[in-house]
């Protein structure tokens, strides 16, 4: 198996110049900020820890929601009952509502409106009764759904978060809820942005404070809060083609949940920056090929290779291509021959596919003859030894422990005006 790295060193230093990066600390007990375009997490803090999840939590009843809507299980259109149970999750209760009238028929539009913006828990109960036949039913079928998208560490007791010793999530599991959010609905993402609704004459503001700063990118999802868990946020923002996922939990109030997920998300793209290495299809080298009737055929990546890097990292970033020095024909188009390295230190080394791309026929007879007489004299290719890609397949990528950055201060940034206390309840 051949290596070669040095015929992609000048292109990698042109694109990697630059200066140097600063750090940040989060305030919150939990956090975690992941930039779901470069497939890498930036910053994380207690990301592991069992959490209340208070409102927050209900992102995962919206993902049932989107998820019934895109298999037509449910349509927006539908009208789902208010029945007492639901009603009474609000009525004279300090907590989140939509306002709905015991008894009354809602469209589900309305519901996700009333959940996403108003926050309301009685929305929450009605949307998991109107799906599931029951709460405890639909329960049961969102933390199957949570397995299998990915939350390994969460168990929900309820639709809307209210506390519960065995209600729990992660920062972590969240972040990677809202990345499915985004790219399981992309149709039905835009209700996270969506800055206030009104319901039965009460307009309520959104209480996602990332959604009113002008530039900032963000674009969704959900607050939470309760004396538990304290003040929570999961944002979603997108800049210059990058999107990055923050989820901060446990902080002290409503300017710190403004604050915080702010100067994380400003870190990680001010920081960090995306660099595009080869795009679906580019030629990344060529390999020699035995017998057959062309002497080489590029080789070609299936996907886009790109990395995201502080500053710092992208001095030790390393290119490598690991192929053989012949490839036997008959060689067919899309054949995978060799593998692309991208290394950083303290980074997991990240490996890609190098398939041919073309279909290289072998030589006839008398070719193939001179072939092997040229190689007996010393020229020529040498030919492709069955042991070689064996030794291929055994090469394992090494892991390696995840860089937390060090600590700075985050930007202040303003909370919304609250509404009128007529027309808002307390934050969830």
């Amino acid at each position: 198996m051949s290596i070669r790295a040095s015929t992609l060193a000048l292109t990698l230093a042109v694109l990697l110049s630059g200066g140097s990066a600063q750090a940040y600390e989060s305030n919150a007990k939990e956090a975690i900020l992941v930039d779901i375009t470069g497939h890498r997490v930036l910053y994380e803090k207690n990301a592991d820890e069992h959490m209340p999840t208070s409102s927050m939590s209900k992102m995962m009843t919206i993902y049932m929601v989107f998820d019934a809507l895109k298999q037509g299980k449910i349509h927006l259109d539908d009208e789902f009952s208010v029945s007492e149970h639901a009603w009474r999750q609000t009525y004279k209760q300090d907590e989140s509502s939509m306002f709905l009238p015991i008894n009354g028929r809602v469209k589900v539009e309305d519901l996700i409106r009333g959940v996403i913006i108003q926050s309301g828990n009685d929305a929450t109960v009605v949307l998991a009764e109107g799906i599931g036949g029951s709460e405890q039913q639909f329960m049961e079928a969102l933390n199957e759904k949570a397995k299998q998208i990915g939350l390994a560490d969460s168990h929900f007791v309820n639709p809307h978060g209210m506390p519960d010793p065995n209600h729990y999530s992660t920062a972590r599991d969240l972040a990677t809820l809202a990345e499915r959010l985004v790219t399981d609905f992309p149709e039905y993402y835009h209700f996270f942005g969506e800055l206030e609704y009104t319901y039965n004459n009460i307009k309520q503001g959104n209480r996602n404070p990332l959604l009113y700063h002008a530039g900032s990118g963000a674009d969704g999802l959900k607050t939470g809060h309760t004396d538990a868990g304290g003040y929570g946020l999961t944002g979603s923002a997108m800049r210059d083609g990058r999107r990055l996922i923050v989820v901060v939990n446990g902080l002290p109030s409503m300017q710190a949940r403004a604050d915080d997920p702010q100067g994380l998300l400003d870190y990680g793209f001010n920081e960090f920056k995306a660099y595009s290495l080869f795009k679906t299809g580019d030629t990344v080298d060529k390999v020699a090929t035995w017998e057959g009737v062309q002497p080489t055929v590029p080789l070609i990546v299936d996907q886009p290779v790109a990395v995201t890097l502080s500053f710092a990292e992208k001095k030790g970033l390393k290119v490598v291509v690991k192929m053989p020095e012949a490839v036997k024909a008959p060689i067919k188009q899309g054949q995978e021959v060799g593998k692309l390295v991208v290394s950083v230190p303290g980074l997991p080394d990240e490996e890609y596919s190098l398939k041919t791309a073309a279909a290289v026929d072998r030589q006839g007879f008398f070719p193939r003859i001179g072939m092997v007489i040229g190689h007996m004299l010393g020229g020529g290719p040498e030919a492709p030894k069955p042991e070689a890609a064996a030794e291929k397949k055994k090469e394992a990528v090494k892991s390696v422990p995840r860089p937390i950055p060090p600590s700075s201060a985050a930007r202040k940034m303003p909370v919304p005006d609250a509404p009128a206390a007529a027309d808002a309840p307390k934050a969830n």
